[in-house]
């Protein structure tokens, strides 16, 4: 298993291996407060984007991730420091101050910006703030925030979040309305015509008129299933979000997801999936993206075991989804960006959590599984503290290593569990 890497310690002018952006150096984002000016007709944000910083060497310069095509009208520091200029170029804002900022500060950076926002292009199609037909949608994984705030656009580098979005009337802003940390990914801004509608206690779903929620009536059900079986729900409330437009996939946020009109029917699947993600990815963020398995694999595991749940044995969706799977020469471990999102990403990480399983038995596997989502609740996780969630349960934690060895670190597809 690899070694555990904090962020606040690397060389200097690193990149993310997967984004293939560089990362932003010396400092910690604690805080973002963005007030938003949203036309719908013109797709046109007027904002302001403020910051609570800390940094963790001096700083006499910094930068942050924006796509260029939002154009920053003003840099101001809080207290005595003062921004000497700021510059944007090649999705990055360069702000230098006129003195360096002492190690261990606190401070605010107010970021006045505007423009058109639009995605951007990534190896993975369009990422970020998307038009629609009567709106707009956020799709950030992995690095679209940039596309309509500034921002630190790593999954490592989790911050509290504050929104004040005006629309135009008649519109709806959703946005994320949790106290707790967050990737930057995971923060939306959802724009449409919306009517709120409660489908459990905690459970509520943003519908455009005329249309029912259909198999997210089901949702709260799940909510319950899987606060048994993974702990506690994580967040304070979930909410989902359906576009008119038709999605090809849905997508998650932060005690959200968002589904297109046409995942409302025979799609329990996907709605059980993007549910999960609130534990897997949401709650418990991975370090970096060569880690997604956690995020996916967690999250496919779980559709089957709804599918259990409602009588379709999981050893039936293992066993067909392990038939299905084709040769690969990448690692679940490190699958390299191309490969990220590649559906064996998904499948090969839920059939390894089934091998886990029945390595350990049904009792000792998912209580590991609840120790894990309560230790890390709100946090970062790599894989060897999933490992050492299933150790401590273990009557041979040798074998927790061997068997992850198998199916994370060779192409080589190990035997059906």
């Amino acid at each position: 298993m690899k070694s555990h890497r904090l962020r606040s310690t690397p060389i200097p002018g690193t990149r993310d291996e997967y984004t293939g952006v560089d990362f932003n150096l010396g400092f910690h984002v604690h805080h973002y407060h963005l007030d938003m000016d949203y036309k719908v007709g013109p797709n046109r944000v007027d904002a302001t984007a403020t910051l609570t910083l800390t940094n963790w060497r001096d700083l006499n310069h910094l930068t942050l991730d924006l796509m260029d095509n939002l154009s920053v009208r003003r840099v101001q520091a809080s207290g005595a420091i003062t921004v000497a200029k700021f510059r944007q170029s090649g999705g990055k804002l360069r702000v230098t101050f006129a003195a360096p900022i002492p190690v261990d500060s606190e401070f605010q950076l107010s970021i006045r910006y505007a423009g058109n926002p639009g995605t951007r292009r990534t190896p993975w199609g369009a990422l970020g703030w998307e038009e629609l037909t009567n709106g707009s949608l956020v799709a950030n994984q992995p690095n679209g925030a940039p596309t309509w705030f500034p921002c630190d656009d790593t999954p490592d580098e989790k911050a509290t979040y504050s929104f004040n979005v005006n629309v135009d009337k008649g519109f709806t802003a959703v946005t994320n309305f949790t106290s707790q940390p967050m990737a930057t990914y995971l923060a939306t801004v959802q724009v449409g015509e919306y009517t709120r509608r409660q489908l459990g206690p905690d459970t509520f779903a943003w519908l455009p008129a005329g249309v029912n929620p259909g198999d997210l009536d089901k949702q709260q059900e799940m909510i319950d299933f899987f606060s048994e079986v993974f702990g506690p729900y994580p967040f304070e409330r979930y909410e989902v979000v359906v576009t008119e437009d038709p999605l090809e996939i849905p997508l998650e946020a932060q005690g959200m997801a968002v589904f297109g009109r046409n995942h409302l029917a025979g799609n329990e699947r996907l709605i059980a999936h993007e549910l999960a993600h609130q534990w897997f990815g949401n709650s418990l963020g991975i370090a970096q993206w060569d880690d997604i398995w956690l995020n996916e694999g967690f999250a496919c595991y779980a559709e089957w075991l709804w599918a259990d749940h409602n009588g379709v044995p999981i050893d039936q969706s293992v066993r067909e989804h392990y038939d299905r799977l084709t040769p690969q020469t990448f690692l679940l471990g490190n699958p390299g960006p191309r490969d990220m999102f590649d559906d064996r990403v998904y499948k090969r990480g839920a059939i390894t959590l089934h091998a886990l399983r029945r390595l350990l038995g049904d009792t000792a596997f998912f209580a590991a599984l609840r120790d894990y989502t309560a230790r890390n609740a709100h946090g970062i996780v790599e894989p060897f503290d999933w490992a050492n969630a299933l150790k401590a349960q273990a009557s041979d934690p040798e074998a927790v290593d061997a068997t992850l060895d198998a199916w994370l670190n060779y192409p080589q597809l190990p035997e059906c569990p």
